[in-house]
């Protein structure tokens, strides 16, 4: 599967914004083709420029067409999204179920989008070659325009990636046990200072939990000097 092979095609959209907010879920996730059926609005749409922010470079070199089956002419495979099952005999697939096909596809894919007030009309259902149906609750199935476009967005680009791995940015280096144990002497005895141990047959415990806290997961060097001030200036106090 290769991205550029996709094209997100928005049938008679309303609002200019809606479609600069799925240009800019496009660019998210590595899209770029996107087509438009007789949107509501005036095209070009300032609106759409301004939602759009970064992305603007795929409103700029979006198509416009007069009707689906111009728009989807030069597709192999077309998707067309439906919130509600319908009473067309074409196979519904799941958004899941919808990426597999497409990832292991290397032909022309169009991916259908309806209006924000009605979804797609059947007439445009007709012109797919399947349906595809973004799980979600019963209880309301009906999916903002750009929302639905993003969440289709998504997986078609992590269906891609092989392994999501991030490094922290922190590069400061974790401190010795030997700094944490004095770190502990200098926090424990402060506390005594204070009484704060009390009742005294349950400081064990207590400093068990201490220990705990501060060992959850290693601390940096930064984090400990941090920690020693906040506590140091807390004594002074």
């Amino acid at each position: 599967m290769t991205l550029k092979n996709i094209s997100i095609v928005l049938i008679k959209p309303q609002i200019g914004e809606n479609i600069g907010a799925t240009a800019r879920a496009m660019k998210n996730f590595g899209l770029s083709n996107l087509s438009i059926v007789n949107p509501k609005e005036k095209w070009p749409n300032v609106k759409a420029v301004y939602t759009s922010v970064k992305a603007v470079d795929i409103i700029h070199k979006t198509k416009v067409f007069k009707s689906t089956s111009e728009a989807i002419s030069k597709s192999d495979i077309v998707f067309a999204t439906t919130a509600r099952i319908r009473n067309i005999n074409k196979k519904i697939y799941s958004l899941d179920e919808a990426v597999k096909i497409i990832k292991k596809s290397k032909k022309k894919i169009s991916i259908l989008f309806g209006p924000e007030n009605s979804g797609l009309s059947n007439e445009d259902l007709i012109c797919a070659n399947y349906l595809l149906k973004i799980p979600s609750d019963s209880k309301y199935e009906s999916l903002n325009l750009s929302h639905a476009v993003s969440i289709v967005a998504y997986n078609l680009y992590a269906s891609k990636l092989k392994k999501i791995s991030y490094e922290n940015t922190d590069k400061s280096e974790f401190v010795s046990k030997n700094d944490l144990f004095k770190f502990y002497d200098f926090l424990i005895g402060s506390l005594e200072k204070t009484r704060f141990f009390r009742p005294i047959e349950k400081k064990e415990f207590m400093v068990k939990s201490i220990k705990n806290i501060f060992s959850q997961h290693p601390l940096t060097k930064r984090e400990l000097k941090t920690l020693m001030g906040i506590f140091s200036s807390l004594k002074k106090y």
